[in-house]
């Protein structure tokens, strides 16, 4: 993503912004005054070579992260890229070697041969004494966690391994620049202690990781370096080409959507879905914990961000998408139109009568629940198609509902929401969340706030950008802001009272069907 100033030469540059998700690359350009210049997108695929493994492939990002700087820095020849950092999802990692291969598969966020771990931590320390350390609460999808499964369960591949990257590293890693961690994404590791702003010696010690395996960590919008002519005439970059440190995909876009401070949070639908607070202060009470909240640094000095997410969002319109939307695939292919705007186009304005359960990669806040499994609940012969994408939208707002009673219930103070990522674009999507959430969302001039975050701390790295909250207010345009409607909202909120109970009424059958799909019987 890419701000843009003038030059001394006269000229204008712009400043990149690469947002590396679960399911798919984007790098966005942006002019100083917040506008898109260029962007480019490759989407990659979550590969499950078991049941309940998910893993990207790290090279085949790479190859997708190559092709959109070509494609980006191409189309801003005429407005050269001066920096760019990096937002990125957390948690996953991968293996890197001496020789700067990736020795294995990257596992993914939600990836669940992890999950013993929490028991392995809790011998260890308690779950309120690992969240006061690393502000985040225990969980087995975090990246120490992965690094205690290639230790315990390929040995061969720890052995050989130089440093286990996060993808934010692991792109300034193949730009040819030492890899360095933003503190926001350190935090994601549950192997940073928050209070220090460093590696945890005390937790890197009980797990017996030598500190030396994880990559340096920086504030947000540090400088890493300068990309070598060499490198930047392969990937087709200009010469001189800052890169700094950006940071976990959420906290960016709450800088990139202009969420400062409390009363408002962003509302992100990407592959997952995810509401993001900020405030000042460090503050993890008990209640806090039980509930699973977190509480981390920001990618703003002085800032920290607390999350309530589902790991399943925009991924389950991608999943009827590749099941059961090949016409819709061959109308958008015809017309040229999203083929999300044709899933969603006929959905009934009136709420449907069917209950969708959308933990099909588990369950996140606040459950965190890794044997929960999605559900689909009063399908008749008479259930037409639009009823089943219309339970898709209900089913994952309905679980971000319960998020944000649970971040108010813990004092965090939101009032209204600011819509992020590939999600905002859905007008359908939008009112639907709006009416379910019972506040107000406000629609951005860019739904994608994670990469003008990015765009931001590069520019603050390159020396463009003095004042990231100053470039926030001024270049953060509000396009509308939806209203919910009462009349649904009500009738919703009687379909959310039955929502609430499906988790806790299908979990006993759930854990004996993932007990069966673990068993391979």
């Amino acid at each position: 993503m890419a701000v843009a100033c003038v030059s001394d030469r006269g000229r204008t540059v712009s400043l990149l912004g690469l947002d590396i998700g679960v399911t798919g690359a984007k790098a966005v350009a942006f002019d100083l005054d917040g506008r898109v210049v260029a962007s480019a997108y490759r989407e990659y695929p979550l590969l499950s070579p078991q049941p309940g493994w998910q893993e990207s492939d790290p090279n085949h990002v790479w190859q997708c992260v190559k092709e959109i700087l070509a494609e980006t820095a191409a189309a801003t020849s005429a407005d050269p890229i001066q920096a760019l950092a990096v937002s990125s999802q957390g948690e996953a990692c991968h293996p890197v070697g001496h020789d700067g291969a990736s020795l294995a598969n990257t596992l993914s966020p939600f990836d669940a041969r992890t999950a013993g771990y929490v028991d392995w931590w809790l011998e260890r320390k308690t779950k309120f004494e690992i969240t006061q350390i690393t502000g985040m609460p225990l969980h087995g999808m975090y990246t120490i966690n992965k690094i205690l499964w290639f230790k315990e369960h390929r040995p061969d591949i720890y052995a050989k391994t130089w440093k286990f990257l996060c993808y934010e590293d692991f792109i300034h890693h193949k730009l040819g620049l030492d890899p360095v961690m933003s503190h926001p994404m350190a935090a994601r590791t549950m192997a940073f202690d928050i209070r220090s702003g460093d590696w945890s010696d005390e937790l890197l010690g009980l797990a017996g990781i030598d500190p030396a395996l994880l990559p340096k960590n920086a504030p947000s919008g540090s400088v890493v370096g300068t990309i070598s002519n060499a490198v930047a005439d392969d990937l087709g970059l200009p010469h001189g080409v800052v890169v700094a440190t950006g940071g976990h995909d959420q906290p960016a876009a709450a800088l990139g959507a202009g969420v400062l401070e409390s009363d408002e949070a962003i509302y992100s639908t990407g592959t997952t879905e995810c509401i993001c607070a900020c405030f000042d202060t460090y503050s993890l009470t008990e209640e806090a914990v039980e509930g699973n909240v977190c509480c981390y640094p920001s990618c703003v000095p002085g800032l920290y961000v607390s999350l309530g997410f589902n790991f399943t969002g925009g991924a389950l319109l991608k999943w009827y998408r590749d099941n059961f939307g090949g016409l819709e695939k061959l109308e958008s292919e015809r017309t040229g139109v999203d083929v999300y705007e044709i899933i969603c186009r006929d959905i009934p304005e009136k709420p449907e009568s069917l209950v969708l359960l959308p933990h099909f990669s588990m369950a996140g806040t606040p459950y965190f629940d890794n044997a929960s499994r999605g559900a689909i609940l009063g399908l008749t012969l008479n259930t037409p198609r639009e009823a089943l994408v219309s339970a898709i939208l209900s089913g994952v707002t309905y679980e971000m509902k319960l998020n944000l009673a649970l971040l108010q219930s813990v004092g965090v103070s939101i009032g209204r929401l600011r819509a992020t990522g590939g999600g905002a674009k859905n007008a359908v999507w939008i009112q639907r969340k709006a009416d379910i959430m019972g506040v107000p969302i406000a629609v951005l001039h860019t739904s994608e706030a994670a990469s003008l975050g990015a765009a931001m701390l590069g520019g603050k790295a390159s020396g463009v950008v003095d004042d990231l909250r100053e470039m926030a207010r001024r270049v953060v345009k509000i396009e509308r802001v939806v209203e919910p409607d009462t009349v649904r909202s009500e009738a919703y909120n009687k379909r959310f009272a039955i929502y609430r109970d499906l988790y806790p009424t299908l979990k006993k059958l759930n854990h004996r069907l993932a007990e069966l799909e673990g068993s391979g019987r």
